[in-house]
């Protein structure tokens, strides 16, 4: 990536400047190696996604990020549906058990947070999830 087109806000945090359409900057958290390392198309996908309506804050980029389908692989951005926030498939992952979902219910954050461990432990057991999931050898908590 041409880190040029950065400012350096830290040793590991380096900022794109609205432009172009942009709603708001991009943030990108990596060393000054990883920055070089990285393609650029990351560059024009953390700038693509600042573009979208209703985004929240900044479209961030993880120091692994590499260029997906539209979002970043290792982006991170969010929105707000009163602002006409989306929801993109492309943030959410194609990949299986990549990590990321979405989920709207309508409950509220207490509504969750009261039922935070039940929620995630069935979640946990019901959803196949890291490397080897579906493979030969079945682990168990025992």
């Amino acid at each position: 990536m041409d880190i040029n087109k950065l400012h350096r806000i830290s040793d590991y945090q380096w900022r794109i400047d609205p432009v172009n359409g942009m709603h708001v900057p991009g943030i990108i958290f990596a060393s000054k190696d990883l920055i070089l390392d990285m393609d650029e198309k990351v560059y024009q996908q953390v700038t693509n996604v600042a573009k979208l309506p209703g985004i929240v804050n900044a479209s961030y980029a993880m120091p692994d990020a590499h260029w997906g389908y539209g979002f970043p692989i290792g982006g991170v951005a969010a929105f707000d549906p009163q602002q006409g926030g989306v929801i993109s498939a492309g943030g959410v992952g194609f990949d299986i058990s990549c990590g990321v979902r979405t989920l709207h219910t309508g409950l509220t954050v207490q509504q969750v947070m009261s039922k935070q461990k039940e929620l995630a432990d069935v979640l946990f057991k019901n959803i196949p999830a890291g490397l080897g999931s579906t493979g030969l050898i079945h682990l168990n908590k025992k």
